[in-house]
């Protein structure tokens, strides 16, 4: 076991030289394509989930809420429970962080590239489906995690380091792209509920506007503008 733990960590501190700029630029292109067509988009959605709920829990630990469970549904949607004050900043955080998660953690991933640790990125994925084991509540939802992290993890270990880096490459911008859809996507749910004379209530954003008082097409927006930034920034240091 300690040859493997060491093997593990000699391959996700060993840098790898990134790809050619033009390869870089035709890896968002694909990724463009498979965030822009729905049934590639509903495949990204559910690592986005992943990511969303991550935010939520993460953020519920940070403010010192008790974090319940966590689930993920067929539908890429997902939940996470947490327990403390049902109002506060620490609430608000915790409403605020889901969105932007999957968006903040792609730019983060971006440096990790650029700094020539596209294996370790790769691992790091792994590990935080394997810290969200502990977390996730429902059969469906490990499914999902071990369908991330069992074929990352065998990638990560027989493919070359070329195609590895290629592969974080192209994880990284589909998260970038597909994180200021799943706001589009939000943004399109209202609107149907609202044409049908419903009133939509139980999103982010929703919550957000019971909580703060402020109206929930603003806070929107506001998840928009801050997915949108991550993803042109992170587009700029992958490319530049």
């Amino acid at each position: 076991m300690g040859d493997l733990i060491g093997e593990l960590w000699d391959r996700s501190t060993t840098t790898q030289p990134p790809p050619h700029i033009a390869i870089v630029a035709v890896l968002g292109v694909l990724a463009l394509l498979v965030v822009g067509s729905p049934s590639g988009y509903r495949l990204i959605r559910h690592g986005v989930t992943v990511l969303h709920e991550a935010g939520h829990g993460f953020v519920a630990l940070l403010v010192s809420r008790r974090l319940s469970g966590i689930r993920l549904h067929s539908d890429t949607s997902g939940v996470t429970v947490s327990r403390g004050r049902s109002r506060g900043p620490g609430m608000v955080a915790t409403m605020l962080a889901g969105y932007p998660a999957p968006a903040l953690t792609a730019l983060a991933a971006t440096v990790l590239l650029n700094a020539g640790y596209a294996v370790g990125l790769l691992w790091a994925a792994v590990a935080l489906s394997a810290a969200m084991v502990l977390f996730v509540r429902n059969i469906y939802g490990l499914g999902v995690l071990l369908a991330i992290s069992i074929p990352v993890a065998l990638a990560s270990w027989v493919l070359p380091a070329v195609a590895l880096s290629a592969l974080a490459h192209l994880l990284v911008w589909t998260l970038l792209l597909a994180a200021p859809r799943s706001v589009l996507e939000l943004a399109a749910q209202r609107r149907r509920v609202a044409a049908r004379g419903g009133r939509e209530m139980t999103s982010d954003a929703a919550q957000l506007a019971h909580l703060t008082g402020l109206p929930a097409p603003l806070w929107v927006a506001l998840l928009f503008l801050a997915t949108a930034l991550c993803s042109v920034g992170g587009g700029f240091l992958l490319l530049a």
